[in-house]
């Protein structure tokens, strides 16, 4: 009798303690009990901008949303210059990625850099990966930096710096400017041997992708993360302050043509005109051309109207695909031969 009275008792006891776990589960939404034990939840907003978890910090946690399988982005950096208007270049960028041939999947890869709230709020409502970067002292991040202006130089060298740090955690990426028109997906055009460190637009093509007599353009190029290419952006952000009056892309052409790229053992290739064009040189081949960047342009106000153009031909040239009456030809750059006149 004693042990079924002991049996009974152990079942009651049981009973009890399931009816208040249940009881806690189910009540505790409702009544505002603190779980006692729970995973941290941190959600994403609408704009893909995480919070911040304790794991990551701000950076990591806006490159890992944007990042490839490979480990590879796209890096745009904006100011409050280029999103304000009646038709910003931020939207003139984007619009190419809906209008070229394979390039809309490729925003879910590209990570907008904001150095200003503006910016950084803009690209937030568009509901794209945003990353806010804290520009130094005394470096106004609002207004145009016109064209090798004090401002300017200052920007481009904070860009730098931030564009190593990405390198440094271990992602590849390709950098663009937001005046650069992707009107086809450029990446079968990129050499995917990864034996090639930098690959890196030019003004004025030489026929010799090896070739460093090529005048490059930062504008628009793509770096693998490895200790090659940090040692570059890490010597090339040493030069800052001993290149006064020099943008950051002519203190890169000088290292390259003093031997730096060799004795840092870089293997770069140097992208054709024909398939990554620019203003200095137009493509001649509609059926190739990849990017087009407004290079050679003084102003924003320029590139904004001769872009509008590169967009009106690229938009003939798909409606010619169809219609073999219509001509295609690149327009001329008024605007921006005008820039320099200013």
């Amino acid at each position: 009798m004693e042990f079924f009275k002991d049996r009974r008792t152990h079942i009651t006891i049981t009973v009890c303690l399931l009816s208040f776990c249940l009881l806690y589960v189910f009540l505790t939404p409702y009544i505002g009990f603190t779980p006692l034990f729970s995973l941290p939840y941190q959600p994403c907003t609408l704009s893909k901008t995480c919070n911040v978890t304790s794991n990551k910090d701000a950076l990591e946690a806006a490159l890992s949303e944007a990042s490839m399988e490979n480990k590879t982005i796209v890096i745009a950096i904006v100011n409050k210059a280029y999103v304000e208007g009646d038709k910003p270049m931020l939207d003139l960028f984007l619009d190419s990625f809906w209008l070229g041939e394979d390039t809309r999947k490729l925003v879910d890869h590209l990570l907008l850099v904001a150095v200003d709230e503006t910016s950084f709020e803009r690209c937030k409502f568009l509901r794209l990966h945003c990353y806010r970067l804290q520009m130094d002292d005394g470096v106004d991040s609002n207004g145009e930096k016109v064209y090798m202006s004090d401002s300017f130089i200052k920007m481009m060298w904070r860009r730098t710096l931030f564009l190593g740090e990405v390198l440094k955690r271990d992602y590849s990426f390709v950098f663009t400017d937001t005046d650069v028109m992707w009107l086809r997906n450029p990446f079968p055009m990129l050499s995917q041997n990864e034996r090639i460190d930098l690959q890196i637009s030019t003004d004025n093509f030489n026929g010799n992708e090896w070739s460093e007599d090529n005048p490059i353009n930062t504008g628009f190029y793509f770096i693998r993360s490895n200790n090659k290419t940090m040692s570059l952006f890490d010597a090339w952000y040493a030069m800052k302050n001993n290149s006064v009056g020099l943008k950051e892309q002519d203190v890169l052409l000088n290292m390259m043509h003093e031997g730096v790229f060799k004795e840092l053992g870089l293997t770069v290739r140097f992208l054709d005109t024909n398939y990554f064009s620019g203003f200095c040189k137009d493509s001649e081949d509609f059926k190739a051309v990849r990017t087009v960047h407004a290079n050679c342009c003084r102003t924003i106000s320029a590139k904004l109207t001769d872009l509008m153009a590169v967009i009106h031909d690229w938009e003939r040239y798909k409606r010619a695909s169809t219609n073999e009456s219509l001509s295609t030809a690149w327009s001329n750059h008024v605007a921006c031969s005008d820039s320099w006149k200013s």
